[in-house]
């Protein structure tokens, strides 16, 4: 017994070897992700240098605000579309494309900019021809790619490659008081209702995505309701499904396996309503800082890193399963004096420079692209 005790031991050790080579070698590489998947959403002005590293770190997508409030501030004034024409100028020149979130009812329609324009006649009407403006304006053949035209424009590079945008999304967290006063699915519902037909009259192939709905905000109507329960209630709107062509989420959680349970209920939603439709992820992220005990959503600089390796990679690994679209990060750079997280949720510190923490070189690592230009 003696002389064979080391003879197993060495069949059991070989044995071992063999077998984690076998798991080695059968391990397959992490699911690559389909065209446009990688998005952004800033919270500064887009400059050009912002576009060079995110093309170089494989983003292809950039979410912006279109509001209603800042671009028609008066009944009589018209439209003022400077801010968001840079914008999307410096993002086509670039190659991205620009899913706009439109929002924000101007104090000539309500008193609060987070009352839905549904309550009048004027509000419907005003909030429809803003929709119907921008599509003329930015979806295909608009007035912005007119302007900018090889031959137009003669003290800038002109866009030579347009890239018209053929994705709207109608409002943002329409399901908690911050941009929505009340949250109510039934109001959102008829936003829906009389946004869709405005944008497609102009670009039939148009896509309307829903509100990025906020996962799981304070309980209690009117001030919020879980995104999952919101999206149910608005399926129970006659007619609505014919209405949007995509469903979206905001699944802000402590980690990512929260992430994956929020995601997980709101696709349960439109199973159950018998409805496949695409996903998008439009704000998902979590801060640097360490103030966990205070802000949920801030796990350090380690932990940033590794809530978004988990959670990119339950996304990445289900993606066909859920119908995922895009995947926004929240956000690009820091912006001081923010909301809670803001301030630490950007893959950059505050500034012109580019500073970059180590979730930038953890998200290129996923994209297969550069962390400089």
């Amino acid at each position: 017994m003696k002389r064979r005790l080391p003879i197993a031991l060495l069949l059991a050790c070989l044995l071992a070897a063999l077998f984690a080579s076998a798991q080695a070698g059968s391990a397959k590489p992490p699911p690559r992700a389909s065209k446009g998947f990688f998005g952004i959403g800033p919270q500064t002005t887009l400059t050009d240098k912002d576009a060079e590293y995110m093309t170089a770190g494989g983003i292809e997508s950039v979410r912006w605000p279109l509001p209603w409030n800042g671009i028609q501030p008066t009944k009589k004034g018209g439209y003022s579309w400077d801010g968001f024409d840079d914008v999307v100028e410096v993002a086509a020149r670039h190659g991205l494309t620009v899913l706009p979130f439109a929002y924000g009812t101007p104090s000539w329609i309500a008193r609060k900019y987070t009352t839905l324009p549904i309550n009048n006649a004027k509000a419907r009407s005003a909030w429809t021809a803003f929709l119907r403006a921008a599509a003329e304006r930015y979806g295909p053949g608009g007035d912005f790619w007119a302007e900018h035209a090889p031959g137009v424009v003669k003290y800038e590079p002109a866009i030579r490659k347009p890239l018209p945008i053929r994705e709207w999304q109608i409002w943002n967290e329409a399901n908690f008081f911050y941009f929505a006063f009340p949250a109510s699915p039934q109001r959102y519902a008829q936003l829906v209702r009389i946004s869709s037909p405005a944008i497609k009259r102009v670009d039939p192939k148009a896509k309307v995505i829903l509100t990025g709905l906020f996962g799981d905000p304070p309980p209690g109507s009117p001030k919020g309701m879980p995104a999952a329960q919101f999206l149910d209630t608005v399926y129970r709107s006659p007619g609505i499904k014919s209405r949007f062509d995509g469903v979206a989420l905001h699944p802000y959680a402590v980690d990512a396996e929260t992430l994956e349970e929020l995601v997980e209920d709101l696709h349960d939603v439109t199973v159950e309503n018998h409805d496949r439709i695409p996903l998008y992820i439009t704000e998902m992220g979590w801060g640097s800082e360490n103030n966990f005990q205070q802000v949920a959503f801030e796990q350090g600089i380690r932990g940033q890193v590794k809530q978004l390796k988990d959670s990119y990679a339950y996304l990445l690994a289900n993606r066909n399963r859920l119908d995922l679209k895009q995947v926004y990060w929240f956000s690009w750079k820091d912006l001081p004096d923010s909301c809670t997280f803001c301030d630490s949720v950007g893959f950059f510190r505050e500034g012109p420079r580019f500073h970059a923490k180590p979730a930038w070189h953890a998200f290129v690592d996923l994209t297969g692209g550069r962390a400089r230009p």
